[in-house]
C-alpha cells in the first residue's frame, strides 16, 4: 500500500570505475528506511531488532542491483535462513520505481539448506528464477555468493556510514582480483585512489501497488470453494500483503459483493 505521494524518494547513482572495468552504484536509504518504519506504523506491526537489520541490508541490496540493471526490469529475492526460520523477501520495481519487503518468521518451512531464491521479469519476456544455496546467517554474504554463483561474476557489498550502501560489480575483463582485495577504506575513499565515471541517477521509493481490491482477487477463488471455511462465524477476516505487510480487514458482505460483480 501507497504512505502517499509524498513518500521520500532515493537516489541511487551509478559509476564506471575507469581502468578497473568495475561498476559502482550507491545510495543513502535514511528516508526510505523512515517511510518504511511509517509503514510499520500505520498498519501496526513491528519486526525484532535483528530481523529487522538483516532486511534493511536486503533492500539496500536489492536496490543497488536493480539499480544496475536493465530500466525495464522487476527483480524479486527470497531469502530463507534455515536456522533462524525467517524468510526474507525483497522487490524493486523499475519502470514504477518501487521497492518493498517484508519478513516471515511464522510457518517457515524447513528446508533443511539456507537458500536464495531470485525472480526476474524483464519487459514482455518470461520471467525467470534461480535458486542458490548459501552459508552462514549474514545477508551481505549472501547477496556476494548469488553475484557468483547465479551472475557470474564478482561483487562486493559495503556499508561506508550508517544506511550509505556502495556495491560494486564486476564488469566484462575486470581485474576481479582488485574487487576481492577491497577494504572498507579502500571503498570509503574510492573517489580519490580511483576515476569514477558518472553513468545514470535513478529514483526509488518505498512503494507497493497492493490495495483492498487486489486482495479481495486473491480470495475470490477460496470464497468460491469454501465460503464458511473462510469466514466461519466471523464477518470479516485479516489478511496482510505479502510483499509490503500491509494489513487489510475483507468483510464477507464486501467480498461477497466483489465476486457478484465479477461473475
Amino acid at each position: 500500500m501507497e504512505l502517499s505521494d509524498e513518500s521520500s524518494s532515493v537516489e541511487v547513482r551509478s559509476y564506471f570505475v575507469r581502468g578497473r572495468n568495475a561498476l559502482l552504484t550507491r545510495a543513502r536509504l535514511s528516508d526510505l528506511y523512515l517511510d518504511y518504519y511509517l509503514h510499520q506504523g500505520q498498519h501496526g506491526y513491528a519486526h525484532r531488532m535483528e530481523h529487522d537489520t538483516m532486511l534493511k541490508e536486503a533492500l539496500a541490496a536489492l536496490l543497488l542491483y536493480t539499480a544496475s540493471r536493465p530500466w525495464n526490469e522487476v527483480a524479486a529475492w527470497t531469502l530463507h535462513f534455515e536456522a533462524q526460520a525467517v524468510n526474507l523477501f525483497v522487490a524493486a520495481d523499475n519502470p514504477r520505481g518501487q521497492i518493498v519487503g517484508q519478513i516471515f518468521t511464522e510457518q517457515v518451512k524447513q528446508t533443511g539448506r539456507n537458500l536464495f531464491c531470485a525472480d526476474v521479469v524483464r519487459g514482455n519476456q518470461p520471467p525467470g528464477r534461480s535458486f542458490v544455496e548459501f552459508e552462514g546467517e549474514a545477508v551481505k554474504s549472501a547477496v556476494e555468493w548469488f553475484y557468483s554463483q547465479s551472475e557470474q561474476r564478482q561483487a562486493r557489498f559495503f556499508e561506508i556510514e550508517p544506511e550509505d550502501y556502495v556495491m560494486i560489480s564486476a564488469q566484462p575483463d575486470c581485474e576481479e582480483g582488485w574487487i576481492e582485495a577491497l577494504t572498507f577504506e579502500d571503498v570509503r575513499t574510492l573517489d580519490m585512489r580511483e576515476q569514477l565515471g558518472f553513468l545514470e541517477k535513478r529514483v526509488y521509493r518505498w512503494q507497493c501497488s497492493c490495495n483492498e481490491t487486489k486482495m479481495m482477487d486473491v480470495l475470490t477463488p477460496v470464497l468460491r470453494m469454501d465460503a464458511e471455511g473462510l469466514f466461519g462465524d466471523e464477518p470479516a477476516i485479516r489478511m496482510a500483503c505479502p510483499r509490503c505487510g500491509a494489513r487489510y480487514v475483507i468483510s464477507r458482505a464486501a467480498l461477497e459483493a466483489h465476486v457478484n460483480g465479477k461473475a
